[in-house]
C-alpha cells in the first residue's frame, strides 16, 4: 500500500478532455462569476492540497491575500510531478495545470479520495486567472512554470534545489471575468477553521498583505483542531446551552466508505446537522444524513418504548421530535461520490445509507445502554419535543385556515400596492406605526406595499414553535406575504407558490434598536422562512444617517467618511457655522418625501440584499447573538465592535 502511495509520478496523471471551455462558460465550473466564485478559486486550490494531507504527505497549508488581490497556497505535500507524460508529450505539471481533469485524482492508487468540483480543480483556476505561477519542490529540485488565461507563457524550468517538498501556486484572477477581485477574509478565515476541524491535526494558516497589526506584522490566524468533528459540535454549540456534557462520537469504516460523526444535544428547539462528503459541505444532505437520520429514529424509538418513556403519550412520535435540540455533524469519505445537480449539495451514492445507518446505530445502542441518566435526559427532551410539535401543528393549522376563510386573508395594519405581479411587487417591514405612516404616505402604491410592525417581535431562537404561531405580527407576516408551511415527506417546507412580493425590504431605525429589530427579523425569516433568502427576496433598506444643509443646498450621507466630505464641500469659500447637520435617528423624523427620495425611490435608494455565505456558521452566529448563553455573544460582540456603526 505504503508503495503505491509514493509512486506518485508522471504514469499517474490520466487527462480526460481539454480547458477550452472554461473561460467561456465560467459558471458551469465554478458556479458563477461574483465574490462567490471569486473565493471559490481559493477552495479548488486548497482543495488539492488537502487531498495530499488525506493521502497522508500534507501537515501544513498556508494561504496568503497579497496586496493586489492575488492568492498564494503553499502546501508541504509531495509536489506536483513534473516528468514527462508520455501520452501528451509534456511535463506532468502542465498536463495538470492546462488539462480539465487531468490530476492523480482518477487513479485509485494515489488518491483514495478527494474533494475538488468534479475534478476540474487547479486547472480550471489557471483558466480563469490572468496569471498564474506553479513551483514545485519535488526530487530535490525547484520546478516552475507560468501561465496567462490558461496558457503556459514558459517551459517548465528548474531555479533551484530544495531539501523540501511540497506546491506553491500563486494566481491573480482575471478581472474580465469576475465582477469584483477583492477577497473577503473572513469568508476565507471561516472555511479553513471548519477544514481543520475536518481534517485534525492539519495546520491551516491565513494571511493578508493588505492588513498590518500595531507592531507592522500582516494580519494571520492559524487553525488547528486535534480534537476534529468532536470539538466542531463543541464549537457550533457554544452559545447553547448543555443537555449533554461530552458529544457522542462515532467513527467507522466499511466497504471503503469512512464516517465520523459528532453529535451533541442542547436544550434548544432547533434541529442542527451539517453535513460533509470528502470535506465537501453538501448543504442539501443526501444518503449520509438519510442514514444517520434513520438509524437515530430507530435505536431511540425502541429505547423509549422498552423503557416505557412514551406511555402518556397519545400521539405517534415522529423522526424530527428525537433530533429537536441536536447538533451534529455527519462526515463521511466516499472513493466515487455521486453528487446531484452541478454544486454538490446532495449525496447520491445509494449504498452510503445503510454504511451509516449501521456504523451509528450500533454506537447509540452502546450509548443508552451504558448512560441510562444521559438516556433519560434525551428522552424527556423527546416527549416534550413531540408535545410542542403537536400544539405547533394545531396552532400552525388554525392560522393558515384562517388566512383561508377569512376575507382575503390579508392583516388589517398592511397598506397593500394595487399590482397582483410578485415580480414587480415589493413590501416594506416598517418598525412601528409612526414610521409606517410615514412610508405610506410616501411609497408608490403600485407596487410599494407598507406592513407596520408593533414594537420587537419575537425571539423566535428562545421560542418554541406553537408559540411562534400566537405571535400577532408572525401572524401578520406570513398572512402578507402569502406563505405557508406545509409536510412533505416528514418534512415541514415553506410553500411560496403564492408569494405576493418578490422584494421583502426590512426598514428599520438606523439606531441600536432598530438594528436589534433587523436582526429579530432576520432570526425569524432565517429560521422559519429560509427559503425566501435562498431565492434572493430579502433586503434591508439603508436610510441616511445625516442631512448636510447650506442654505438651499443640502446632501445626505450615509457614513461618517460622507458626512465630513460634505460639511468641506459646503464650507469651501465660507465657515463652517451657515451649515446645518441633521441626524436622522428615526425614518419618523424624516418627512414622506425625504424617505421617499432617501430609502424607498428604486432610482436613488440602497438596498442590501441579505445573502447566505456559510450556512453554517450562518446558524451558528444567529443562536450566538440571540439564544441565552452571554460570554460568547460578548465576546463577538467586543471583537467585531470596530465595524459597528453605533450611536446611542
Amino acid at each position: 500500500m505504503a508503495d503505491q502511495k509514493n509512486s506518485y509520478s508522471a504514469d499517474n496523471i490520466q487527462a480526460l478532455e481539454g480547458l477550452e471551455a472554461v473561460r467561456k462558460r465560467p459558471g458551469m465550473y465554478i458556479g458563477s462569476t461574483d465574490t462567490k466564485g471569486l473565493h471559490h478559486l481559493v477552495w479548488e486550490v486548497v482543495d488539492n492540497s488537502i487531498d495530499e494531507h488525506l493521502a497522508g504527505h500534507c501537515s501544513k497549508i498556508d494561504v496568503i491575500i497579497h496586496p493586489d488581490n492575488s492568492i498564494s497556497v503553499t502546501d508541504d505535500g509531495r509536489g506536483i510531478p513534473t516528468g514527462y507524460h508520455e501520452k501528451l508529450k509534456k511535463s506532468a505539471l502542465e498536463v495538470v495545470m492546462t488539462v480539465l481533469h487531468a490530476g492523480g485524482k482518477f487513479d485509485k492508487d494515489t488518491y483514495k479520495v478527494s474533494g475538488g468540483l468534479h475534478g476540474v480543480g487547479v486547472s480550471c483556476v489557471n483558466g480563469l486567472s490572468e496569471h498564474l505561477r506553479a513551483e514545485v519542490h519535488r526530487d530535490g529540485k525547484i520546478f516552475v512554470q507560468e501561465y496567462s488565461e490558461g496558457k503556459p507563457t514558459t517551459e517548465v524550468e528548474v531555479i533551484g534545489s530544495t531539501d523540501k517538498t511540497g506546491t506553491i501556486i500563486t494566481y491573480r484572477p482575471d478581472h474580465t471575468i469576475f465582477e469584483d477581485l477583492e477577497y473577503n477574509f473572513s469568508t476565507l478565515a471561516t472555511r479553513l477553521k471548519e477544514l481543520s476541524f475536518l481534517n485534525s491535526g492539519l495546520y491551516l494558516t491565513l494571511t493578508d498583505e493588505r492588513q498590518k497589526n500595531d507592531d507592522g506584522s500582516f494580519r494571520t490566524e492559524t487553525f488547528f483542531s486535534e480534537g476534529g468533528i468532536k470539538e466542531y459540535v463543541l464549537y457550533l454549540d457554544e452559545a447553547r446551552q448543555e443537555l449533554i456534557e461530552e458529544p457522542i462520537y462515532i467513527k467507522g469504516k466499511k466497504d471503503d466508505v469512512e464516517v465520523e460523526i459528532g453529535m451533541h444535544y442542547n436544550t434548544g428547539y432547533k434541529e442542527h446537522i451539517h453535513s460533509f462528503v470528502n470535506n465537501i459541505n453538501t448543504h442539501e444532505g443526501g444518503t449520509h444524513v438519510n442514514g444517520f437520520r434513520r438509524a437515530i429514529t430507530r435505536e431511540f424509538k425502541k429505547y423509549g418504548k422498552e423503557n416505557g418513556f412514551f406511555k402518556k403519550i397519545k400521539f405517534e412520535i415522529s423522526g424530527e421530535d428525537f433530533r429537536e435540540g441536536l447538533t451534529a455533524v455527519v462526515s463521511v469519505k466516499v472513493q466515487e461520490p455521486q453528487f446531484k445537480g452541478q454544486t454538490k449539495g446532495e449525496l447520491g451514492n445509494s449504498e452510503v445509507t445503510a454504511i451509516v445507518s449501521q456504523l451509528v446505530g450500533d454506537k447509540l445502542k452502546s450509548f443508552l445502554e451504558e448512560n441510562p441518566k444521559l438516556a433519560k435526559r434525551i428522552m424527556e427532551k423527546v416527549v416534550l419535543a413531540a408535545t410542542a410539535r403537536y400544539a405547533a401543528r394545531q396552532a400552525r393549522e388554525k392560522v393558515q385556515r384562517k388566512n383561508v376563510l377569512s376575507s382575503g386573508g390579508l392583516p388589517g395594519k398592511l397598506s397593500d400596492c394595487s399590482s397582483k405581479d410578485p415580480e414587480a411587487s415589493e413590501i416594506f417591514l416598517v418598525e412601528g406605526d409612526s414610521a409606517g405612516g410615514t412610508a405610506k404616505q410616501g411609497r408608490d402604491r403600485v407596487f410599494q406595499a407598507i406592513l407596520p410592525l408593533r414594537g420587537k417581535i419575537l425571539n423566535v431562537e428562545k421560542a418554541q414553535e406553537y408559540r411562534i404561531y400566537e405571535n400577532e405580527e408572525i401572524k401578520n407576516l406570513f398572512k402578507a406575504l402569502g406563505v405557508f408551511i406545509e409536510e412533505k415527506d416528514g418534512e415541514r417546507v415553506l410553500n411560496l407558490d403564492k408569494l405576493r412580493y418578490h422584494k421583502i425590504v426590512i426598514m428599520c431605525d438606523a439606531d441600536v434598536d432598530g438594528s436589534h429589530i433587523v436582526t429579530l427579523i432576520l432570526t425569524f425569516l432565517f429560521r422559519y422562512m429560509y427559503p425566501l433568502i435562498e431565492a434572493g427576496y430579502v433586503y434591508i433598506a439603508a436610510p441616511p444617517l445625516y442631512q448636510v444643509k447650506k442654505g438651499k443646498k443640502f446632501q445626505y450621507c450615509w457614513d461618517e467618511e460622507e458626512r465630513k466630505a460634505a460639511i468641506e464641500a459646503f464650507s469651501k469659500g465660507g465657515s463652517e457655522s451657515s451649515i446645518k447637520i441633521q441626524r436622522y435617528k428615526g425614518l419618523g423624523e424624516m418627512n414622506a418625501e425625504q424617505l421617499w427620495e432617501t430609502t424607498m425611490d428604486p432610482d436613488t435608494r440602497i438596498l442590501k440584499q441579505v445573502t447566505i455565505n456559510d450556512t453554517i456558521e450562518s446558524d451558528r452566529i444567529f443562536s450566538m447573538l440571540m439564544g441565552d448563553e452571554v460570554p460568547p455573544r460578548r465576546a463577538f460582540i467586543e471583537s467585531h465592535a470596530q465595524y459597528a456603526n453605533v450611536d446611542v
